[in-house]
């Protein structure tokens, strides 16, 4: 079996289209396949590239076969609508990549039961139930974010507001709320949107808040899911 027709096999086992992490993961399992190479990861994000008769690139880090491209689109999306699809696909992301490191997730209770590809939410974070870690007023403000991650003290790590299309005030400024905890906050966004961003940190209302809000494009975290996948380091990347 060639390389191609490896990764081809990996995509089809699961359903179509796939995650470079879940690749990573799984196309070195495909019996019948010699890779030969001290980089296997590379050669692999390298073959779904260079493959636009076999492979497609739905979104950052998301490929599929493009010989169901219909298909799958229509699967992925499954009636939720573009906006509901990316935005959970991008909470999934995260996530995924704070049950690696090792941190407890949760998501709203309003966002369990929308898809992360074929994977409800709830079934993708090991939380039900939200830490109690503050008072009652700042945990309702909390259960809101898009994703926490809990250390294992069942503290708050980090919170991520993905903010596909919507403005990022009311984000920054449920951060604001927790500026007396040593939270790493995230507005995860396009990156077309770092300039706004920065405009907005710039004010003086944020500024007590200021050195631990990070902007992190979706290109940066679908390769950082990559690489902790694949087992290689991605701390330097989100800086945890």
């Amino acid at each position: 079996m060639k390389q191609h027709e490896a990764v081809l096999e990996a995509m089809r086992q699961n359903g179509g289209y796939a995650t470079l992490g879940h690749l990573y993961r799984t196309v070195l399992k495909i019996p019948g396949c010699h890779w030969g190479t001290k980089t296997p990861f590379a050669s692999i994000r390298r073959i779904v590239q260079i493959y636009p008769n076999l492979f497609f690139k739905i979104k950052p880090g998301l490929w599929a076969l493009t010989s169901e491209r219909e298909a799958v689109l229509e699967k992925l999306a499954s009636g939720a609508g573009a906006e509901v699809f990316n935005h959970s696909y991008y909470q999934g992301l995260i996530v995924e990549i704070g049950n690696l490191k090792n941190y407890e997730t949760f998501v709203p209770y309003q966002d369990k039961n929308k898809l992360f590809l074929s994977r409800k939410l709830a079934e993708v974070s090991t939380l039900r139930e939200f830490h109690n870690f503050t008072y009652d007023s700042l945990l309702r403000r909390a259960k809101t974010v898009d994703v926490s991650w809990f250390n294992q003290r069942r503290l708050p790590k980090a919170f991520f507001e993905v903010e596909h299309s919507t403005g990022m005030h009311n984000s920054l400024l449920k951060f604001l709320d927790f500026e007396d905890f040593r939270i790493n906050f995230f507005i995860v966004a396009d990156s077309a949107r770092k300039r706004e961003f920065e405009s907005k940190i710039a004010s003086a209302t944020f500024s007590p808040i200021r050195h631990a809000i990070k902007f992190l494009d979706y290109d940066t975290l679908a390769d950082t899911h990559s690489k902790i996948s694949a087992s290689l380091p991605a701390e330097k990347l989100l800086g945890l």
